[in-house]
């Protein structure tokens, strides 16, 4: 279950379950609060797309430490630099969907897997 996170507007601070008390007190300071595809004025297919890239860096980053693969190591596999494999972890936007994928799949991830984690970051 994906708890709904709230944005801080004017602050770019992330706040998840806030009590009513403060987020009242917070909304009389003048502070708005909404989805980060509401703030971004993301399509649903534009947030499906962020969500389904920050699942496969999330994916690649667990499945390589649970492997005790370096990011050096991952980078050889895929013939990349340690720096590029941190990008891919970071969620970086330069980092195109092909390389997620191709990262993923060298840490030995199937296609099922692959697919579970496109699928779940899609939801």
């Amino acid at each position: 279950m994906r708890q709904e996170t709230r944005t801080l507007r004017q602050r770019g601070v992330t706040i998840t379950n806030m009590d009513q008390d403060k987020r009242a007190r917070l909304e009389a300071l003048g502070f708005k609060f909404g989805t980060a595809q509401e703030f971004l004025g993301l399509t649903d297919e534009e947030n499906a797309i962020v969500e389904m890239r920050l699942a496969l860096s999330a994916a690649i980053r667990s499945r390589r430490k649970q492997r005790h693969i370096s990011q050096v190591g991952l980078a050889e596999r895929l013939k990349s630099s340690q720096s590029r494999i941190a990008k891919i972890e970071a969620g970086d936007p330069s980092v195109s969907t092909d390389l997620l994928i191709r990262a993923l799949f060298a840490t030995g991830a199937t296609r099922e897997e692959v697919g579970a984690v496109i699928s779940a970051g899609c939801d």
